[in-house]
């Protein structure tokens, strides 16, 4: 049961006094009444607070913070006034330290409870800047004609509704200073009820914004959706269908790009390529990867699901040979362009493969590795870790976006393919929220 799964049954009138034990993995309050567990959403670890059950089930019920009679010394007050009603954040109200020890218990809890190991070395936290860092996002937009007006935000803590933004903290700035105009804007369309969503991309350059809209532009709307663009700096594109009809309306000439400085990549990406969400823990994360595998120029490296080959570049500059495999074909002829625009063509090959189906037969599966680098989705790498054995690997480097599945991956390194879990530790990937980036080093002995 989801802690924002909306209340089935009417509130309890009366609230109720609990003490705050723990942090959920969904950023609630964890208490108990009668030796029952209440998820207590708005409220934090050592907390004495009010509480009224919104939901009652078998196993656990929740509840929300009605008044906090003893708050926790981490307790901060939320810099975005739409804090508690947004979706997008629900760790405003923890100072940022407390979120990354935080995230850092529930990794290593994750390690001993579902994976059975534990590191050998616990990893300083990789922090940046908590504020402006979102490069990319997902917008939902709606025209609520008792408003007069068009709604823009992320989906409210309630998800069947959308928070009506006028800023977003969490936002690079050049969009999330001007989501009020955007929403204005968008209300001059003859089509803004048919618009659902925006996404938003930003890099080094001029940033983008993707409309999804279900009906033809009206007219006069190209202009209007134009001079939106040119008067804020923004490139507009628009996307009438699939991923693949995504095209540019204003400027003719654009493109995404963004660098590594410290180490002379540069990568051009789609505005609807998946890239990590934070650039400056991205940057840190690679040197953090590095630093680890630590490389002597002579392995031969396999980065499995490398996207648009986020981390294949930099461990082809310190490696003899990388070999990138990822599912989405566009990400892997944007890898390629990317290697031989940096002039790293010839220390790296690209495969399209779709790594959670069956591997048997895949030339690139039958080569030798000195070390394998894994940054899967949050369902983790249980089906390709449970065919490939990586025989000659001394290390495998895994990034996660999910501690429980890299915590079950990481049984299956230990018990399947003796591996030791050497070190691991978080990265403050999205600040304010309850999402755990984390990176794990496995060795053989």
């Amino acid at each position: 049961m989801s802690l924002d799964a909306p209340a089935t049954a009417r509130k309890e009138a009366l609230p109720i006094a609990l003490r705050i034990e723990d942090l959920s993995h969904e950023a609630a309050g964890v208490a108990r009444d009668g030796g029952k567990v209440v998820f207590v959403e708005g409220a934090l670890p050592g907390e004495q607070v009010l509480a009224r059950i919104r939901r009652r089930g078998r196993g656990f019920d929740l509840a929300e913070t009605v008044e906090v009679l003893e708050p926790s010394p981490d307790r901060v007050e939320p810099r975005c006034p739409h804090f508690g009603v947004c979706g997008g954040c629900v760790l405003q109200h923890l100072a940022p330290p407390a979120q990354i020890a935080a995230k850092q218990k529930q990794l290593l809890d994750n390690f001993r409870r579902i994976g059975g190991v534990e590191p050998e070395r616990v990893l300083p936290p990789l922090v940046a800047e908590p504020w402006g860092y979102r490069r990319r996002a997902r917008l939902s937009v709606r025209l609520v004609p008792k408003k007069g007006r068009v709604v823009v935000g992320f989906r409210e803590r309630q998800p069947r509704f959308i928070a009506d933004l006028r800023r977003c903290e969490v936002l690079e700035p050049v969009i999330g200073t001007r989501l009020e105009v955007l929403g204005e804007m968008l209300g001059t369309l003859g089509i803004a009820h048919a618009i659902p969503q925006i996404e938003v991309a930003t890099g080094d350059g001029m940033p983008a914004l993707v409309f999804r809209h279900l009906e033809p532009l009206a007219e006069g709307d190209a202009g209007r959706l134009s001079a939106f663009g040119q008067a804020q700096g923004i490139a507009i594109y628009l996307q009438p269908g699939g991923n693949d009809s995504v095209h540019r309306l204003w400027p003719q000439e654009h493109e995404l790009v963004f660098s590594l400085p410290q180490r002379g990549i540069t990568y051009r990406f789609h505005p609807l390529d998946f890239v990590q969400v934070n650039a400056r823990i991205n940057a840190a994360m690679i040197e953090h990867a590095l630093a680890l595998l630590d490389l002597r120029g002579e392995e031969r490296v396999l980065d499995l699901f490398c996207g648009l080959g986020n981390f294949t570049l930099p461990l082809a500059q310190a490696a003899a040979y990388v070999v990138g495999v990822e599912g989405e074909a566009g990400l892997v002829q944007r890898a390629r362009d990317n290697a031989r625009a940096n002039g790293l063509e010839a220390k790296t090959g690209f495969h399209v493969a779709d790594l959670a189906q069956d591997l048997r037969g895949l030339a690139w599966t039958r080569e030798p590795y000195d070390a394998v680098l894994l940054d899967p989705p949050r369902t983790g790498a249980q089906a390709l870790l449970e065919q490939l054995r990586f025989p000659q690997a001394r290390k495998v480097l895994y990034v996660s976006c999910h501690p429980g599945s890299l915590a079950r991956d990481a049984r299956i390194l230990a018990t399947q393919h003796g591996f030791r879990l050497v070190a691991a530790g978080v990265m403050d990937m999205f600040p304010h929220t309850a999402h755990v980036e984390s990176i794990a080093l496995f060795e053989r002995d």
